[in-house]
């Protein structure tokens, strides 16, 4: 009995020395990637540290005061900022229009558009006057209103043709030495003579029948 006792705990020593044991957090099994010893962050934790600490709440009711007017004081800076840049956009500034109507060149264009009447103008008041149309209960009024806006359809699409080639012309005449895309410019001399003087942006420089060089 005592030799079996003998050998038993033999085994049980020379098994505990085989054994790998762990290291500083590091696994004894081979190809096992270790742990990286904390849980992983989640995405809101993560914004809120890439966003900065944020504020603590305020401590006195003059606190939270002051932190208001600071607040309604910056929406009004924006809110100024905002309507500057609209008031500058609108009188013409390259450096607050958008891209497509910066330079010289599309500035040329609107005023050659903004001095001329066309029927182009009309194609928004059109638009309203089928709507209306077609929520009237009679056919034939249906009809005539169709019959109308075909003709004043056909008539706008030679107009901006004619309108197009005319304005590429002068484009190139005036600008010889600017790259002029003649699609470009038809294209933009459409949307600016199809839009009511009113609503167009940036605001007409100058009024029907003024000349142009």
């Amino acid at each position: 009995m005592r030799f079996l006792r003998r050998n038993a705990d033999e085994a049980a020593e020379s098994t505990a020395e085989e054994t790998p044991v762990e290291v500083s957090g590091t696994p004894a099994e081979p190809g096992r990637t270790p742990g990286k010893g904390k849980p992983t962050p989640k995405r809101r934790e993560a914004e809120t540290r890439r966003r900065g600490p944020v504020a603590p709440p305020p401590k006195t009711q003059r606190e939270a005061l002051k932190r208001m007017r600071q607040s309604k004081t910056s929406k009004e800076e924006r809110r100024a900022a905002a309507a500057l840049r609209r008031e500058r956009m609108m009188a013409g500034d390259d450096k607050y229009l958008l891209p497509r109507d910066r330079g010289p060149v599309k500035a040329y264009i609107r005023d050659v558009i903004d001095s001329r009447r066309n029927l182009m103008g009309l194609f928004m008041p059109l638009a309203i006057l089928v709507f209306v149309a077609l929520l009237v209960p009679s056919l034939v009024v249906q009809q005539y209103a169709t019959l109308a806006t075909s003709f004043m359809l056909l008539a706008m699409i030679v107009e901006g043709v004619i309108l197009g080639v005319t304005v590429t012309k002068r484009v190139r005449a005036k600008f010889p030495k600017e790259k002029v895309r003649g699609l470009s410019v038809g294209w933009y001399s459409f949307i600016r003579a199809s839009q009511l003087r009113k609503l167009r942006v940036p605001k007409p420089r100058v009024g029907p029948g003024a000349k142009i060089d």
